[in-house]
C-alpha cells in the first residue's frame, strides 16, 4: 500500500496530468463562485473532453475541479449571501453577518482554512479506511437510512434561534412543501394546483437562492450603504481567520468527522451534513447566542464539513461503485469513459490509481487555498463598496442561480416569492434554515419510511443501527433542554 501510495502522488506530478489538474482547479474555482451553476453540472458537461486523457488524467481534472467548488463556494455566500454551492447554504447564516460587521476578511480566512483541514481529513479517510467502510455501508438499508434521516430533522430545534417552537414550525412547513409534485410510491400529483412545473417538486436551489439572497438585497436598497456596516479601520486580515481555526481547533476536526460521515452515506451528502454540523456547533458553543449574528464557530463548522464529505463520498464511488451524491453519480460516467470498474479492482489492480484521487483532493485545495488567502483581504473589499454598484451584480448572481435550476422562467418566480417569504421571516425574527432542512429531508423520509414498511413491516424498528440512531436522535432533542433548564452553557474543549 506504501509503495501505491507513493505511485500514486507520482502519477499526480508527472505531465500532463498535473497541467490537467491545474486547468480543473481553474474551471472550479469560478464556478464554486458562480451561484446555480453547480459542480455536478459542471462535471457533466467536462465528461465529453476526457476521451482521450488518461484514466490518471482524467481523474486529475474532473477531480481537481469538482474539489475545490465547495471551498470557492463559500466566498459568495460570505459576501453577497448567496450560496455558491448548495452545499455552502448554511455558511451564509455567520459568514455574512460577520462581513457586514466589517470582518469579511476574518470569516474567509476561517472558512478557507477550515476547508483545507476539511477536505484533508476527508482524504485521509478516503486512504485509509475504504476496507473498514465497506461492509458498514453495505449493511445499511432503507431502515436505517431512514432513522438518520430522522435523527437530522431532530436538529432543526436547534436551528430555530432563541426560539425552538418556531424552528419546529418552520421545519414542518419546510417538510410540507417537500412533498409538491408527483409521489414516487404512487405516481399522484400532490399541491401541483394544475403546473406542469411542480410535477418534480420545488427544487432546493431557487429556494435557497431566493431565501437567503433577496432579503439582503432589499436590504442594501433600504440602507444604501456597502455590505460592511462596520468600517473598520484596517480591514480584518486573514490571519485572524486562520487562528479561529486553530483556536477552536477541535470543533474543526468534529465537523469534519461528522461531514465525512454524511459523506460516506449514499444520497444523503452535505446538503444535510452541513446543516447537522451547524447546529452542532451552536450547541457546543458557549457563544450560543451570537450564532447567526456573526460568530466564527457558525463558520468553521459548515466549511470544514462540505469539503470533507466531499472526499469521503469517493469511498463508496470507488470501491462499491455506489455514488455518494449527485457529483459522484455523475462521476461514474468518468469510469465507463475510461474503461474503469469500481469495486475490488480499484483496491488492489488499480490501486496506485485510488490513491491518486486522494493525492488531487489535497493537492488541489491545499493549490486553491493558498491563492484564495493571498487575495482574501483584497476580495473583502468588495463588502466596502456601495451597494449602488453591488446590487445589479448581486441581482444578477441570484437569478443565474436560480434559473439554472430546470432553465425555466418558473425558476425565476420561485426565487421571487422565496426571496419575498425570506425578507417576510427576517422582519418578523422567524429563522429560515428549518425550512430549507425540512425540504431537503421531508422527502427522502417519506420513501424509506415506504420501503421500510413495505419490506420489513414493523420488524425494522429492532435493527441494532435502528436503535443506536433512534437513542442519537432523542439525545439530540433533550440535550438542549436540559443545558437550558440548567441554565448555564456546557463548557467545550477548545476554549
Amino acid at each position: 500500500m506504501l509503495e501505491a501510495l507513493i505511485s500514486g502522488l507520482l502519477q499526480v506530478f508527472t505531465w500532463p496530468t498535473f497541467g490537467l489538474m491545474l486547468i480543473g482547479i481553474a474551471v472550479g474555482f469560478w464556478v464554486g463562485i458562480l451561484p446555480g451553476i453547480g459542480g455536478a453540472t459542471t462535471l457533466a458537461l467536462m465528461l465529453p473532453f476526457i476521451y482521450s486523457m488518461t484514466p490518471v488524467g482524467a481523474f486529475a481534472f474532473l477531480l481537481g475541479m469538482i474539489s475545490v467548488t465547495t471551498t470557492t463556494g463559500d466566498i459568495a455566500s460570505v459576501l453577497f449571501a448567496v450560496p455558491g454551492e448548495g452545499t455552502a447554504a448554511a455558511t451564509v447564516l455567520d459568514g455574512h453577518p460577520m462581513a457586514k460587521m466589517g470582518e469579511a476578511g476574518r470569516a474567509l480566512g476561517a472558512v478557507l482554512f477550515s476547508s483545507l483541514v476539511g477536505s484533508i481529513f476527508g482524504a485521509l479517510v478516503l486512504a485509509l479506511s475504504i476496507p473498514v467502510v465497506r461492509p458498514l455501508v453495505l449493511s445499511f438499508g432503507s431502515p436505517e437510512l431512514f432513522t438518520l434521516t430522522i435523527m437530522a430533522l431532530s436538529f432543526i430545534g436547534a436551528l430555530g434561534g432563541n426560539s425552538v417552537l418556531k424552528g419546529m414550525i418552520m421545519g414542518g412547513f419546510g417538510v410540507l412543501l417537500s412533498m409538491i409534485g408527483m409521489e414516487s410510491q404512487s405516481a399522484r400529483l400532490r399541491y401541483t394546483f394544475g403546473l406542469t412545473y411542480l410535477w418534480d417538486g420545488l427544487s432546493v436551489v431557487p429556494v435557497v437562492v431566493g431565501l437567503f439572497g433577496i432579503p439582503e438585497v432589499i436590504d442594501l436598497a433600504i440602507k444604501r450603504s456597502s455590505i460592511a456596516e462596520t468600517r473598520l479601520q484596517k480591514l480584518s486580515g486573514v490571519i485572524d481567520g486562520v487562528k479561529d481555526t486553530f483556536r477552536h481547533w477541535a470543533l474543526t476536526l468534529r465537523c469534519s468527522a461528522i461531514g465525512a460521515v454524511f459523506g460516506i452515506l449514499p444520497g444523503i451528502g452535505s446538503g444535510v451534513g452541513q446543516w447537522v454540523v451547524y447546529a452542532h456547533a451552536k450547541q457546543s458553543s458557549r457563544n450560543e447566542e451570537m450564532f447567526g449574528k456573526g460568530a466564527v464557530e457558525g463558520v468553521l463548522g459548515p466549511g470544514a464539513a462540505n469539503n470533507s464529505s466531499m472526499a469521503a463520498a469517493l469511498i463508496p464511488t470507488v470501491a462499491f461503485g455506489i455514488p455518494g451524491g449527485t457529483a459522484m453519480a455523475v462521476l461514474l460516467g468518468a469510469f465507463h469513459i475510461t474503461g474503469l470498474v469500481p469495486g475490488p479492482q480499484m483496491l488492489s489492480k488499480h490501486l496506485a490509481l485510488t490513491f491518486s484521487m486522494f493525492w488531487v483532493v489535497v493537492i488541489a485545495n491545499i493549490i486553491t487555498t493558498s491563492v484564495c488567502l493571498l487575495l482574501v483581504n483584497q476580495i473583502a473589499k468588495i463588502t466596502l463598496v456601495r451597494s449602488t454598484l453591488l446590487i445589479p451584480f448581486i441581482v444578477v448572481l441570484i437569478y443565474l442561480g436560480g434559473f439554472t435550476a430546470h432553465n425555466a422562467f418558473a425558476d425565476l418566480v420561485v426565487v421571487v416569492a422565496f426571496g419575498f417569504l425570506g425578507a417576510l421571516m427576517v422582519w418578523l425574527d422567524w429563522p429560515r434554515p428549518p425550512l430549507v432542512l425540512g425540504l431537503v429531508l421531508g422527502n427522502w423520509a417519506e420513501n424509506y419510511l415506504f420501503i421500510s414498511t413495505e419490506r420489513y413491516g414493523l420488524s425494522w424498528l429492532s435493527r441494532p443501527f435502528v436503535i443506536s440512531f433512534l437513542i442519537l436522535t432523542l439525545a439530540a432533542i433533550l440535550y438542549p433542554l436540559w443545558r437550558k433548564r440548567r441554565g448555564r452553557f456546557i463548557p467545550v474543549t477548545e476554549e
